[in-house]
């Protein structure tokens, strides 16, 4: 008998090593999860292992990996939470036996075609989320007991953390995608006007909803636009390229950028609910000497006037886009814009520091801008008040009015700096 016991604890020993061998830690996630699949299926003598990760916009498993049942993945199976037996599972969040499989138990059809006849399946959990369901199958009649449960409950502790480091990769990577797809590339070149802009993406959220956006229109003003969508990663993305797709919509119709800013916030109400975001749209005359602004709960730009300290623009700030009911009182502010002067539109991040008021933030930005060639403003803004790694997006927009024909270059651009 004690024999039979040290070999159960020398199985069992080497069935954790082959889990937990750190030589997987060199791999990558998909063959780490190929791995792990491979020696589960030997581990527990089954004929299929597979991994269905949770894909949080749809709220469906999908079909990653798989040994026994390559057919899913092939096919791209999905099965929301609850619906068939790794539905089941994810909705329990606690393992899943069946002995004797009927249709009754699976809505897959690889699973029947294939003739598995007992199935576990065990939550992948990852600080408490759910992150995906492990099964595993065989075809011959088979009561799993609980070493089992154990055992695949371990290959799914380690392909948990795979997995959602997985899907936090994939979300940054097309969120970063999308993000630099929807920003200007390269801002339009205005006669009488010099422009420039950063993007910073935040270390610690990853990608938000951070967008700027500039585009002539048919009556010869510019439109600017910087705006904040609230969230961070992929969702905040998808919904700030919507909501920047669909100003330039309502900007071609109207020439009030309140206006515009009370379509979008209608847009938003219904299409978007539930989403807030703050935006401040401004119009530029053709002949570029006076800027009309409206701000949906958005910070306030900056002015620099050659010869004046800079100052943030006394506008009427309305109410974020998306936030109770859709406003019809939304107000322009019209403001001048003299040869020289400079305006600088900027998002939070730029600002905002944990543990101080944002004015103080504002403060420190003003101090550091003075009216000057737009590349070398953002240059010396980016340099002297940004933080080294950000934990939020910043957007930073700067446009200024070409000073007179006969101003130096040079002191241009020694205004630029205090």
């Amino acid at each position: 008998m004690a024999d039979a016991e040290v070999v159960t604890n020398e199985e069992r020993l080497r069935r954790i090593e082959a889990i937990t061998d750190a030589a997987l830690s060199g791999l990558n996630v998909a063959e780490l999860l190929d791995e792990l699949l491979e020696r589960v299926r030997d581990l527990l003598k089954v004929d299929t292992a597979t991994i269905l990760l949770l894909d949080d916009h749809t709220g469906e498993l999908v079909a990653t990996a798989a040994k026994g049942l390559e057919e899913e993945v092939r096919r791209g199976f999905r099965v929301r939470v609850g619906r068939g037996f790794a539905g089941r599972v994810a909705a329990t969040r606690a393992p899943v036996t069946i002995h004797d499989v009927t249709p009754d138990d699976v809505v897959n059809p690889v699973l029947l075609a294939t003739g598995v006849r007992a199935l576990l399946g065990v939550p992948m959990l990852a600080n408490g989320n759910l992150v995906g369901v492990l099964h595993v199958g065989s075809l011959a009649l088979r009561r799993f007991g609980p070493e089992d449960v154990k055992l695949l409950q371990l290959v799914a502790d380690r392909a948990s953390l795979a997995g959602q480091a997985r899907a936090q990769v994939l979300d940054r990577q097309a969120a970063l995608a999308l993000q630099h797809s929807l920003l200007p590339g390269r801002l339009p070149d205005i006669p009488g006007l010099d422009l420039a802009a950063r993007y910073v993406p935040g270390h610690d959220l990853g990608i938000g909803g951070d967008w700027y956006d500039v585009f002539t229109l048919p009556s010869g003003w510019l439109g600017a636009v910087i705006g904040d969508v609230s969230g961070h990663g992929l969702p905040s993305a998808v919904v700030m390229g919507r909501i920047r797709s669909a100003l330039r919509a309502y900007a071609l119709d109207s020439d009030d950028p309140a206006s515009a800013l009370t379509s979008l916030d209608r847009k938003i109400h219904h299409f978007e609910a539930g989403t807030l975001t703050t935006a401040v749209y401004a119009l530029i005359a053709p002949d570029r000497t006076k800027v009309h602004l409206s701000s949906a709960g958005h910070l306030p730009p900056l002015l620099a006037v050659p010869g004046h300290p800079t100052q943030p623009v006394n506008l009427t700030v309305d109410r974020p886009l998306g936030v109770g009911r859709p406003s019809t009182s939304r107000r322009t502010t019209v403001l001048d814009l003299p040869p020289g002067a400079a305006l600088v539109f900027y998002t939070d991040g730029l600002v905002e520091r944990r543990n101080e008021l944002i004015d103080t933030g504002i403060e420190r930005l003003a101090d550091a801008v003075r009216s000057g060639p737009a590349e070398a403003l953002c240059d010396h803004i980016m340099t002297t008040t940004a933080e080294e790694h950000p934990t939020d997006d910043i957007a930073l927009l700067v446009i200024r009015r070409q000073p007179p024909p006969d101003q130096s270059a040079g002191a241009a651009d020694s205004d630029v700096l205090r």
